[in-house]
């Protein structure tokens, strides 16, 4: 922990990135650990192209999502933690593979989401092809859709132009939002350290965000409960959870 504090007091412009990990002390579980969203609803079919096309993995879809937020979760140490360095001036912003807010309710100005949010619904027009959303740009909170769902439409399109709509997250199959990737290697290529909260790094292209952070002449820090195949490359590993590593470690700075 000492070690991590000063690695953090040397630094001038963290980066964060985020994986599942940091969200598990929020009552949020890796989708694909024992009791996650992936062991209740098969994600091969829960695929871009098959939600475009049929009707009851749309259902499926939703059911999914009303599961997701079946249970208020609210930010926790980590996420507030990592609030605070960026409010000291410390951390330049937050690349994360999750897609349940809790950087930016915890008071996160700067955050990449590269797999899309779960707290919007979007138009994806009504023939989108190759997992390329084609919609007119229509978006609204997650609440929508479950209200329209109530109210009996079993599967609500764009009130804009008809179009289909989806919850604003990446699927399978589905090409990432564009200019985010961008915006991760910009954001991760200006950090001196690059601090690796909760990702296993083996989901690409998320996972090069490390190898462009050496690249750039910055120090690694990954926390995580597992190891992670770019342990070896880091200047510090810290096994432990998200915010019971992070909470004190900032404390003690800001």
């Amino acid at each position: 922990m000492e070690d991590l504090r000063e690695l953090l007091r040397g630094a001038e412009r963290v980066v964060a990135f985020t994986g599942a990990g940091v969200s598990t002390e929020s009552g949020i579980p890796d989708f694909r650990s024992p009791g996650g969203l992936w062991s209740r609803f098969d994600p091969s079919e829960l695929t871009f192209g098959r939600y475009v096309v049929d009707a009851a993995v749309r259902a499926r879809s939703w059911q999914m999502r009303r599961e997701f937020f079946a249970k208020p979760v609210q930010p926790n140490a980590a996420h507030r933690a990592l609030a605070r360095l960026e409010q000291a001036g410390r951390c330049l912003g937050v690349v994360t593979q999750n897609i349940d807010g809790l950087h930016q309710q915890a008071g996160s100005r700067t955050v990449v989401e590269l797999h899309g949010t779960a707290r919007e619904v979007m138009c994806l027009g009504h023939a989108p092809t190759s997992g390329v959303p084609d919609g007119c740009g229509w978006r609204a909170p997650y609440t929508w859709a479950f209200e329209a769902l109530d109210a009996g439409d079993p599967d609500p399109s764009c009130p804009r132009c008809g179009g289909l709509v989806k919850s604003a997250t990446v699927s399978f199959e589905q090409v990432l939002f564009p200019g985010v990737v961008e915006a991760a290697y910009d954001l991760v290529s200006r950090s001196d350290l690059l601090l690796t909260v909760g990702s296993s790094l083996q989901v690409y292209p998320a996972a090069v965000l490390p190898e462009v952070a050496l690249g750039s002449g910055a120090r690694l820090v990954i926390v995580n409960d597992e190891p992670t195949p770019l342990d070896r490359r880091a200047a510090l590993v810290v096994r432990g959870r998200a915010g019971e590593v992070l909470g004190p470690a900032v404390d003690a700075l800001v």
